[in-house]
């Protein structure tokens, strides 16, 4: 399972009518509503804002929306590229600007379709995708003293956006892979003779 870590855009045009779709990363169904509400305030003069989203370890949260299109005809299909794609934490909008030409059930079917299509292949070459991995937060406090020994043991792992704050002791949160994690502790808790407990 590979998760949506960049941005995409790509734009089509079917019959006059404007398709631009891009391709959001959200870990969150509320970072998805917000993402959306930015996303209908960019296009306010649009004809339609449709979107779709697949979020969780396994893309177990769905959600999705044919804004006005008809039922089916629209949302669906995005949706249905998103999870062929076998992706997560990934936000899809379809924005059509209207051209004139009514495309009938089937040809919206086709041209949210092949939008969807078009952004993800874009977002693939342009390395948009990573593969899932499982962190777990975690943070720990050490002196001085303690932390200039745990550095070296830190560059050993993969480490995920590290905060470090130095006030009278050292405090450091970030993330690590879950497989990791145990590990993780037990070289620090070493390294410190016992003296700094990894906190989840």
């Amino acid at each position: 399972m590979d998760e949506l870590t960049g941005y995409a855009v790509s734009e089509t045009l079917v019959k006059h009518s404007r398709f631009i779709a891009e391709l959001l990363p959200c870990t969150s169904q509320s970072e998805a509503r917000e993402l959306l509400k930015s996303q209908k305030a960019k296009y306010s003069d649009a004809s339609h804002v449709v979107h779709a989203f697949v979020i969780g370890p396994s893309a177990e949260i769905r959600g999705m929306s044919d804004d006005g299109e008809p039922s089916g005809t629209a949302a669906r299909p995005v949706l249905d590229v998103l999870c062929g794609k076998n992706c997560t934490n990934a936000l899809l909008t379809v924005t059509r600007y209207f051209g004139g030409t009514l495309l009938g059930t089937g040809g919206l079917v086709k041209a949210y379709t092949d939008a969807a299509k078009a952004v993800i292949e874009k977002a693939e070459r342009l390395g948009a995708f990573s593969e899932l991995i499982e962190k777990t937060r975690f943070s720990f406090t050490a002196s001085y003293a303690a932390y200039e020994k745990l550095r070296h043991i830190m560059k050993e792992f993969r480490l995920f956006d590290i905060a470090e704050r130095f006030e009278s002791a050292v405090s450091v949160s970030g993330e690590i892979e879950s497989v990791e994690l145990q590990k993780f502790s037990d070289a620090l808790r070493n390294a410190s003779g016992g003296a700094v407990l990894l906190r989840r």
